[in-house]
């Protein structure tokens, strides 16, 4: 809608109330806006608690509160080890590197997979130095590189200027979604073990979670935090030992190989019993588990259900792998760094900021989808991506360097919350968001995949 806020689009299609009040002073300074619309989506999050709580008359009047010290911090240094710190979660072979062309290319290897289709593209199958890796980038133009990585599976972004990218068929297909798009399903005809409280307005919420990395799993973070049942779900291949403590607060972990059919009737019996899928796999990756829309809506009618894409879900790049670092290389969001530092090389984003904005409107979504079930007893679906919520950033536009604080966050939240686990103590930071007695509680973060039974509790 022409002339309309962030803030304002994502209250009118989320329908929740505003009127949340913000405390703090922000901790990010950067060229781009990170802060203002980190603080929108949690301050969404926050409206859409406050609606669920006045709608399930658990709370007629809450007040929803946001600081927005803490929504810096909770953009992925809200967690630290009690002693020592977390390992770097970035492969040698994941970075910026200078092409033949004068350009630039963003590799990721960070999964074995994507560093094995890198090297691959590269013809370099044994290389083992970063120098080695360089050099033959150094050869190669970053688009057609760009194509050859994706080509051979893995995943890399070349360089673009936000006008570069709007004028693409990608861009374009992006900028025209909407940045969480809702459509109403089937009426819900299953029972739920939800019963929402005032300090845990998700209590016996059942969440199945398909999601990896950062984006999919901040949102289920959130909604385990806010009381739900949140059960993760691998297969045994996978793992991300370094981002799960920043990610895995207050959730079950499963591992179950959908590939075979017990797999997949094990997979699809949890979903019949869920009351919302949050999923973040590739475009077709959860259809090919035998989970297709339709047999989604099928196994489970009214289910809440929450999508999210690296590259949109509109034109040639809605199927495409990408990541955090690789969509702020696409978009422009890393040439804009570049120029407004007078840098020899991009500057991305001081935090995986479209990670963590897009996992926390995601949370919003699924907690308006509940609020409209309770209401009007139908199910639905909302889609967001990574590139969608980079739009938005960039459509903030550059601003000048903003002072910022240097304390802590407002007394209302206390103090970091010890955590125990099998690898050591974590602190976590206090929660961004209050409406009520709600805010996020966690007892346990899984540093682990897979040391539960995959089965509700």
């Amino acid at each position: 809608m022409h002339g309309e806020t962030a803030q304002d689009e994502l209250r009118r299609i989320l329908d929740v109330p505003g009127g949340v009040r913000l405390s703090g002073v922000a901790q990010l300074d950067d060229t781009l806006p990170v802060s203002t619309l980190a603080t929108t989506a949690v301050s969404v999050l926050a409206s859409a608690v406050d609606s669920l709580l006045r709608s399930t008359s658990v709370v007629s009047r809450p007040a929803a509160r946001v600081d927005r010290a803490l929504v810096d911090a909770w953009l992925g240094r809200h967690v630290r080890p009690a002693q020592g710190s977390f390992p770097s979660p970035w492969d040698p072979f994941s970075g910026a590197f200078p092409t033949a062309d004068g350009s630039w290319i963003r590799t990721h290897a960070n999964a074995p997979h994507h560093r094995a289709a890198l090297l691959a593209a590269l013809a370099l199958p044994d290389a083992q130095t970063v120098e080695e890796l360089s050099a033959a980038i150094a050869d190669r133009g970053a688009d057609e590189l760009e194509s050859a990585i994706v080509a051979a599976g893995g995943a890399a972004a070349a360089l673009r200027t936000r006008a570069e990218w709007m004028r693409s068929a990608p861009g374009s297909a992006v900028a025209a979604e909407p940045l969480i798009a809702r459509t109403e399903t089937a009426p819900a005809r299953a029972g739920s073990t939800w019963h929402p409280e005032s300090a845990r307005p998700l209590a016996g919420l059942r969440v199945l979670d398909l999601t990896r990395v950062i984006a999919g799993p901040a949102a289920t973070q959130v909604l385990a935090g806010l009381g739900a049942d949140v059960l993760r779900v691998d297969p045994d291949t996978w793992d991300e030992p370094a981002v799960l403590p920043y990610v895995m607060a207050g959730k079950r972990s499963a591992r179950l190989d959908a590939t075979t059919p017990a797999g997949r009737r094990a997979l699809a019996d949890l979903l019949t019993e869920a009351d919302v899928l949050v999923h973040g796999y590739r475009a077709g990756a959860v259809d090919r588990l035998g989970l297709g829309e339709s047999e989604r809506q099928r196994l489970r009618p009214g289910l809440v259900e929450v999508g999210i894409r690296a590259y949109g879900w509109s034109g040639p790049w809605a199927g495409r792998r990408g990541f955090d670092s690789l969509v702020q290389f696409s978009t422009g969001i890393a040439d804009i760094g570049m120029r407004h530092a007078d840098a020899a090389a991009p500057v991305s984003l001081p935090v995986q900021a479209l990670d963590w904005t897009t996992g926390y409107l995601a949370a919003a979504a699924a907690v308006a989808g509940l609020t409209r079930r309770h209401v009007t007893g139908r199910g639905s679906t909302w889609r967001l991506s990574l590139a969608r919520t980079a739009h938005a950033l960039t459509s903030l536009g550059p601003q000048a360097p903003a002072s910022v604080s240097d304390g802590g966050a407002d007394s209302l939240f206390g103090a970091e919350q010890r955590i125990e686990t099998p690898d050591g103590a974590l602190l976590l930071a206090s929660p961004p968001f209050r409406v009520g007695e709600a805010t996020l509680r966690f007892d346990h973060v899984a540093t682990r995949l897979g040391g539960d039974a995959p089965a509700w509790l």
